[in-house]
This record gives C-alpha cells, sequence and structure tokens, in this order.
C-alpha cells in the first residue's frame, strides 16, 4: 500500500485511506486537508512531484490548481465588497469605462462573479494571457454573446481577468498582489497567483491523464455545443510553463496545495475569520452563497448553481479545477475540504475530490457523537 505523510485526527483516517487508495490505483502525487473551526484535523500527501516518480511529494509541495484559483479569486472580491469599496450591483463599466464598448455597459460585477456576463471565451492567443493589459483590452473590446443575466456559460479563463481588472481598478493593486497582501500574507496561507521563481523547485508539474501527452487539451465534461471553434484550447503544456506560472491568470494559475486552499478558504466556513485574522464579516461570508443562477450552463451542458464567483451545491459552496482539485466550504459544520493533485484523469473518471469530501463527513459524524 502507498504511504501517505502528514497529520490527522484518528476520526478523519478515511481521508489518508481515500488517498492511498488513489496512489495504489495509480496517481502520482496527491495531497488533502480537511480543516474544522479553522484548524487542521487533516494535513496529508503522498506520492510524487513529477512524471518521473523520482521526487517525493513533500510537505512544501505546491501544484496548478487550476479553477479552484476561481473561489481565491472571489474571496478577493468580497473582501472588497465587504469594506463598501466594490458594489457587487455596479455595472463592470462604472470602476472600468472601457468595458462598455460593444454593448456591455449593463453587465454588472455580480454578472462576472457568477458566469452570466456573456464573455466566457477567449479567442486570443495563448501568449496574450500572460500580459494583463493585452488580455484585458481584448476583453474590453469583446462583444457579450448573450445579455448579461439571462444565461450562464462558463468563463473559464476570462472569469478571473474580468474580476481581476476591477478589483485593479478600485484598488491599484494586480489581483495577485491584492491577494498575496490581503489573504495568503496575514494567513499565511502558500498560496499564489503569479508565481515568484523562488518556488518553482516546489512545483509539481501537472501529468496528463494515462495513455495522453502534454499536448491534451481542456473541453467542457459534457462536450457541450456551444463552444465556438475560434476559442482558444489551453494544454497541459501551457500550464506547465514558466510563463503560466509568472502570469496572473486568476482563473486558472494558482498555486498552492490541499493545506493552503483549505486554510484560505476556511474564511468562508468560518463566518470571516481564521486564527484571528479577520477577512469578512459574516454576511459578508453569506454573499458568496446568493444564488445568481440555476439551470443548465451553455459552455459546461449541465446543470449548475452558481452564487458569488462560487459553485452552490446544497448548503455548501466550492468548486473545482482542470485536473481534479477542489474545495469545499461548509458554514454550517464550519469545515473546508480540499483536494490538490498533479495527476489529471480524463473527466469522465474524475471522482477523486468527491471522494475526498465524502470521507472528510464521515470524520464529521464522528466528532459530532464525541
Amino acid at each position: 500500500m502507498a504511504e501517505v505523510q502528514g497529520t490527522y485526527d484518528d476520526l478523519f483516517a478515511a481521508v489518508p485511506g481515500a488517498l492511498k487508495a488513489l496512489l495504489d490505483s495509480g496517481d502520482v502525487g496527491v495531497s488533502a486537508a480537511v480543516f474544522v473551526d479553522g484548524e487542521p484535523v487533516v494535513d496529508v500527501w503522498g506520492g510524487f512531484a513529477d512524471a518521473e516518480r523520482t521526487n517525493r511529494w513533500q510537505r512544501d509541495t505546491i501544484a496548478n490548481t487550476w479553477s479552484v484559483t476561481k473561489t481565491m479569486t472571489a474571496l478577493c472580491a468580497l473582501i472588497l465588497a465587504d469594506r463598501g469599496e466594490l458594489d457587487l450591483d455596479a455595472p463592470v463599466a462604472h470602476y472600468w469605462p472601457e468595458f462598455a464598448a460593444e454593448g456591455k455597459e449593463k453587465v454588472l460585477v455580480r454578472h462576472v462573479l457568477a458566469h452570466t456576463a456573456g464573455l466566457p471565451d477567449w479567442v486570443g492567443p495563448v501568449e496574450e494571457l500572460y500580459d494583463w493589459s493585452s488580455a484585458t483590452a481584448r476583453l474590453a473590446a469583446q462583444t457579450a454573446r448573450w445579455e448579461a443575466g439571462t444565461a450562464a456559460g462558463y468563463h473559464s479563463l476570462t472569469q478571473g481577468f474580468l474580476v481581476g481588472e476591477v478589483v485593479r481598478r478600485v484598488t491599484g493593486r494586480s489581483l495577485g498582489r491584492f491577494f498575496a497582501d490581503e489573504v495568503a500574507g496575514p494567513l499565511g496561507a502558500d498560496f499564489h497567483i503569479g508565481l515568484d521563481g523562488e518556488h518553482d523547485s516546489r512545483v509539481a508539474l501537472t501529468v496528463p491523464p494515462p495513455t495522453l501527452d502534454e499536448d491534451y487539451a481542456a473541453s467542457a465534461p459534457g462536450g457541450a455545443a456551444e463552444v465556438p471553434t475560434t476559442a482558444t484550447a489551453i494544454r497541459i503544456r501551457d500550464g506547465n510553463s514558466v510563463a503560466w506560472r509568472r502570469a496572473e491568470i486568476p482563473a486558472a494559475s494558482g498555486f498552492g496545495n490541499a493545506r493552503s486552499v483549505a486554510l484560505a478558504q476556511s474564511a468562508l466556513a468560518c463566518g470571516g475569520a481564521v486564527r484571528g485574522v479577520r477577512l469578512l464579516s459574516p454576511e459578508g461570508c453569506d454573499r458568496a452563497r446568493e444564488e445568481q443562477f440555476s439551470g443548465d450552463d451553455r459552455l459546461l451542458g449541465m446543470p449548475v448553481r452558481y452564487g458569488m464567483g462560487y459553485g452552490l451545491f446544497g448548503d455548501t459552496c466550492g468548486w473545482g479545477g482542470w485536473g481534479g482539485s477542489m474545495v469545499v466550504i461548509d458554514p454550517g459544520a464550519r469545515m473546508t475540504v480540499a483536494f490538490v493533485t498533479n495527476q489529471m484523469r480524463g473527466p469522465e473518471s474524475e471522482t477523486r475530490g468527491l471522494e475526498v469530501v465524502m470521507a472528510a463527513y464521515d470524520g464529521l459524524q464522528g466528532l459530532r457523537a464525541t
């Protein structure tokens, strides 16, 4: 049986057990964390940081979490809204005048957070994603595909630039800088949007699904027909590049591990304060779970519920990333569960994050019974 490192409360032994099973079934590297009341009851990892299986996954190994990054971006917007510096019901163009081009003056900030803004597609070259000014100028000049608020279509790459540019216009700081200053720094969370070179040696590069290579590209799990042929495909090769790590792509280029993801998102689970650091008021936390859309996502080809930057799942919220990483936040239980991996699987067989979440709930039942 594979070896798993780290610490865990015996009541939550099913979580490291789930990781061992994943590694035994062939996964390269994995980490999982469960925080209750802002403190870790599980912090475990195992496997390898490289496809060749020569470098062990260490306590401080970090990986690209892909779209789990969106939860960090949303957290930044919620913090500004809670401070009264950002009105989520205001037009994006109120903060970013150039955005009003091509009839987008009625697109609201909350539309951008909830994937209902009508700008789901990145149609520029991949290299332009690495230049903030060029990427945001391209999006400002685009025409929306539908009237804002009337439909949802997953903004897989564009959401981060749209929210991030609003944050930059409000604060004068990039999204990555704001996150570092206001969230990661105060909490001591090892999560980065725009990774400095000093951390490169800790990165576990993304490993393609079995039988595939680094040219494997992202696609909607349902094979939705509404993805235009002009949309740019993002490959594993792109995400493994140095340019991707250095860039701030706030929808998809966050690097961290399960511990840092769970720690940062525990603010929402614990009424806004973690380890004596208050990021949000309780009311500010509640805004994350205000339903903005419920129905079929035109890009994902599946039913969804979107809150303010988070997916809604019953009384919980969170999101998953391409390749399997996931975070689930349960304010009722004051629990956050995170799973981060460097091993991709095909979307048709991706249940690993949910397996870790269910294992965490097994432990929670035991904790409540004591």
